[in-house]
């Protein structure tokens, strides 16, 4: 231990392996929150210290915003910004106490008649956002904000009295999906992956995964992108593959995909990463500063789901 208390960093990843060249990406430029991230996963950093990079982001509200998700810019609290702050909970251990109660204060606030959230709340009108998220004056609900929301949250043992109508939106959208995209399917698992009736995530899983393969929503073939279709509304090459719904072995989605089918998307994953260390951002981008805000975040999952799936990384 050093005079400070903190446990000693390991030893530099061995040079020029897919992390050491993450970390120089990730210190030439990446926000403080993501420095602070990369450095709790594969460094031997501290929890308190990502806690802290994301009060900034923290308002009165409890809520987030502050550009937390780059494509919504701007000051005001938004569901997505929210969902991201409690992704950063959960990956440190954090996601619970007064925090996560003041957060549930807001999902009430914010939520929809049905009792979910919308995906952007018209408080983000004035503030510059991502020409593919609209903003309504009366937005609908969406599984795409509500799902990854409410996984979370029941993951970690979460009860307040939101998620009880939050989780009936959640199993009705899912249940009721009959053509989707993939976003949404990811959603979908966010919410299965954690959802307390498991027998009954797993054959809404498994129909998911059906569904996924019927209208060819995962990139099976890495090597002829060209044969799978992209999304209506998508960028062009933004396709997804196994691992991104399948971020871990034990998530439901797993059992979509054979073991070579994985094999090769986890090989697609690892060779995607470009020679300044990072991985690339496949959406659709609109503006310099959340492309270059993105990417260290896409390099974190990257490294992790490689990690998860047992893929060695330096």
């Amino acid at each position: 231990m050093s005079e400070t208390g903190a446990s000693p960093l390991p030893a530099t990843p061995p040079a020029r392996s897919p992390l050491f060249r993450a970390e120089h990406f990730v210190w030439l430029t990446a926000r403080v929150l993501e420095q602070r991230l990369f450095a709790h996963h594969f460094l031997n950093g501290g929890a308190d210290q990502v806690e802290i990079a994301l009060d900034a982001y923290r308002n009165e509200d409890g809520g987030y915003g502050h550009a937390l998700e780059p494509d919504l810019r701007g000051p005001v609290s938004q569901p997505l910004h929210t969902g991201h702050a409690l992704r950063v909970l959960d990956a440190i251990g954090r996601c619970g106490g007064q925090r996560v109660e003041r957060v549930c204060r807001y999902l009430t606030a914010v939520s929809t008649t049905d009792g979910a959230l919308p995906a952007i709340h018209p408080s983000q009108r004035g503030y510059p956002v991502a020409p593919f998220m609209p903003i309504m004056d009366d937005p609908p609900s969406e599984l795409l904000a509500t799902g990854p929301v409410v996984g979370l949250l029941h993951r970690n043992e979460v009860w307040h009295a939101w998620l009880f109508r939050a989780t009936d939106f959640c199993w009705h959208a899912v249940e009721s999906l009959e053509k989707s995209h993939p976003y949404e399917i990811e959603a979908a698992v966010a919410f299965l992956d954690s959802a307390p009736d498991r027998p009954r995530a797993e054959a809404a899983a498994a129909r998911l995964g059906r569904l996924v393969r019927e209208y060819r929503l995962a990139v099976l073939e890495p090597e002829r992108l060209d044969a799978y279709p992209v999304a209506p509304g998508y960028a062009p090459g933004e396709h997804h593959f196994p691992h991104d719904y399948a971020k871990t072995p034990s998530s439901l989605a797993r059992a979509w995909f054979t073991d070579a089918e994985m094999t090769r998307s986890l090989d697609f994953l690892a060779d995607a990463q470009h020679e300044d260390g990072g991985w690339p951002v496949r959406w659709r981008q609109w503006a310099p500063g959340t492309a270059l805000e993105a990417r260290p975040v896409v390099t974190i999952e990257a490294l992790r789901t490689l990690r998860a799936h047992g893929r060695p990384i330096g």
